[in-house]
C-alpha cells in the first residue's frame, strides 16, 4: 500500500490509512469518481468509505471525491506532465510504481475516428497489484508431461486471479522447479499487468530468464520475441482477437510453448468465441486450467487435457 498511498492526495490517503487493517490487507480496487462517494473492493465485497475510514453501504455517508481531488490525483500520477503519459491515456489506464494500474474515464478525444486521448478525467479505478509467490505451485505438475511444457489455456472470469497465476507461472518456469529445469520465458504484457513494468523494468518478480515486451499488442509482440529473444515459452494475457490466434498458432508451430489466458466461465463458453474455438478444435492446447472464486480468489476449479478429460485430483485455492 505504500506505493499507492504515495500518489494519492492527502485527503484520500488519510481516509484509506484509517481503514481497518483487515480491510487494507485485502484491498483489490479503490474507485474514485468525481462528485461521488469513495468506493473500495476488498475480498468479495464492495463498500463506500466514510470520512473517518469506516465502511458503509449508504452512498450518502461516503466521503465525496471532488473535482479538486481529481485534479490533484491526476497531477500526482502524471508528475504534472500529462504529455508524458499521452500513450497511456490513449489506452485508458496508467501503470505506476509497483505495477499497480489506474484505469481512467472521462471525455474521450478523437482524431479521425481513433482515440487520441482522454481529457477531463473524472473517474479513477486503482487496481492494486499483489504478488502471490507460490500461487502456481499446485498447477505446475500438470504443465509438464515427459519433461515437456504443455501449451496451456487459462480460463477465468474477471477477478479470479488469472493474472496473478500467470505471473507466478512465468516466475516458476524462469527460475526452474522440482518439475523442470529453468527455461527462457517471453512475456507480451499488452496491459502492463503481468510484469507491471515501469519505464521497461518489471516491478514484479517474473524470473531471471524472462524478457518482457511492455505495452505491446499481443500478436505483434509474440512474433517479435520469437525472432529476437528465442524464448522457450511465451506467456500472454487475455487473447481474443483473430490476430492473437494466428500468432499463437505460429508460435506453437515454431517450437515455442504458449501459455495464455482468456475470459470465460469454462471451456465450453470460451469455445463459442470464433478464434478460440478454432484453436481448441484443432488441438492447440494440451492443458486447460479453469479458475473460479468458489473457495476464494484463485480457486483451481478444474484442469483438463487436450481431450477435455479432467486430470487434477481435487479443487485447490492458492489464496486460502
Amino acid at each position: 500500500m505504500r506505493e499507492i498511498l504515495a500518489i494519492l492526495p492527502a485527503s484520500v490517503r488519510s481516509i484509506l490509512t484509517a481503514l481497518p487493517s483487515a480491510v487494507r490487507e485485502h484491498l483489490e480496487e479503490i474507485r474514485l469518481r468525481q462528485n461521488q462517494p469513495l468506493e473500495i473492493r476488498y475480498g468479495q465485497q464492495s463498500s463506500y468509505v466514510t470520512p473517518s475510514g469506516q465502511l458503509t453501504a449508504i452512498a450518502k455517508q461516503g466521503w465525496l471525491f471532488t473535482e479538486e481531488n481529481a485534479v490533484k490525483l491526476l497531477n500526482q500520477v502524471s508528475q504534472h506532465s500529462l504529455y508524458a503519459l499521452e500513450e497511456e491515456l490513449k489506452r485508458g489506464y496508467i501503470t505506476v510504481v509497483g505495477g499497480h494500474r489506474i484505469g481512467i474515464a472521462g471525455k474521450v478525444v478523437l482524431d479521425r475516428g481513433e482515440v487520441k486521448g482522454i481529457r477531463d478525467v473524472t473517474s479513477f479505478n486503482i487496481r492494486i497489484a499483489r504478488e502471490k509467490k507460490g500461487a502456481a505451485t499446485k498447477v505446475m505438475p500438470y504443465l509438464f508431461e515427459g519433461g515437456k511444457l504443455q501449451n496451456t489455456l487459462l480460463i477465468s472470469p474477471p477477478q479470479c486471479g488469472k493474472t496473478t497465476l500467470l505471473r507466478d507461472m512465468a516466475r516458476s518456469i524462469s527460475y526452474g522447479s522440482e518439475w523442470a529445469s529453468s527455461r527462457k520465458v517471453g512475456i507480451v504484457d499488452e496491459r502492463s499487468e503481468l510484469a507491471g513494468c515501469l519505464q521497461g523494468v518489471p516491478q514484479r518478480d517474473v524470473g531471471p530468464r524472462t524478457d518482457v515486451l511492455d505495452a505491446c499488442p499481443k500478436a505483434a509482440g509474440m512474433m517479435m520475441l520469437i525472432r529476437s529473444m528465442s524464448p522457450d515459452v511465451l506467456i500472454v494475457d487475455e487473447v481474443g482477437r483473430p490476430e492473437d490466434g494466428e500468432a499463437v498458432w505460429e508460435a506453437i508451430h515454431a517450437g515455442v510453448a504458449v501459455i495464455c489466458s482468456a475470459h470465460g466461465a469454462d471451456v465450453s463458453e470460451v469455445a463459442q468465441r470464433p478464434m478460440l474455438g478454432k484453436l481448441i478444435q484443432y488441438g492447440a492446447f494440451s492443458r486447460y486450467i479453469v479458475l473460479s472464486r468458489s473457495q476464494g480468489v484463485g480457486t483451481i476449479q478444474a484442469i483438463y487435457d487436450q481431450q477435455l478429460k479432467r486430470v487434477e485430483k481435487e479443487k485447490v485455492a492458492w489464496s486460502s
